[in-house]
Parts: structure tokens; C-alpha cells; sequence
């Protein structure tokens, strides 16, 4: 998972000269649980089917050149990444509800986490 290799890959797009912005979504590990709790690890599972199928669908909407997604799985620790999403598209009110769309959905349907 490497955001600058993320960004590269969307810049090399056949239809990249038609966006005006890319927006990037960095995930990662928080030393702490939304209710303040520590959190040692993150053990991260993904559903790599069901994120291509969101990757595609976020695509087709108005005005998105490209989406791509990553979500790194394992035993993680505070600090590191945990899901990568970049949208490129032509107007910030088509390019950011499809970023935050992707995140919901990502966080919904595709990744299992436990903290430990």
C-alpha cells in the first residue's frame, strides 16, 4: 500500500487530463477506541471481492475519472495504515461524496476489525 504509487497510477489515466482534483483518504490505526479505550492491535480482515465491486461502482459515477482502494490486513499497530482511497474526477461536488461514499461503504462491507 503506497498512496504516491496510487496517485501516480490515477495521473497515468487516458482521461486524467479531464479531472481538476484528486482527493485521498489515509486510514490508520488509532492507539485508542472511539469509546477512549487502549488499543494494543487492529486485526484487520477484508473482503477483496466485495471491495472491487465498490472500486467499479464508484467509477460510474458523474464525473470520476478513476477510484482505486487498498485495505492492508493482518495485526496491526497504532500508526498504520489501515485503508487507502484516492478519487479523481472533474468538480468537488461530484469527486468528494463518491471519497466519503467509498470510505462508508469500504468500512461497511468490506473490512472486519477487533481491537485487542
Amino acid at each position: 500500500m503506497n498512496l504516491s504509487d496510487m496517485i501516480k497510477k490515477v495521473k497515468e489515466h487516458p482521461e486524467y487530463h479531464k479531472a481538476g482534483m484528486i482527493l485521498c483518504h489515509n486510514g490508520v490505526v488509532r492507539e485508542t477506541s472511539r469509546d477512549g479505550k487502549p488499543v494494543s492491535r487492529l486485526e484487520v480482515k477484508a473482503d477483496r471481492e466485495r471491495l472491487a465491486e465498490i472500486v467499479a461502482e464508484m467509477k460510474k459515477r458523474p464525473g470520476i475519472i478513476e477510484a482505486l482502494a487498498e485495505v492492508n490486513e493482518g495485526s496491526l499497530l497504532a500508526g498504520d495504515d489501515i485503508m487507502l482511497v484516492v478519487v479523481a474526477g472533474d468538480f468537488r461536488e461530484n469527486v468528494f461524496p463518491v471519497l466519503m461514499d467509498a470510505i462508508d461503504i469500504i468500512k461497511r462491507d468490506v473490512t472486519r476489525k477487533v481491537e485487542m
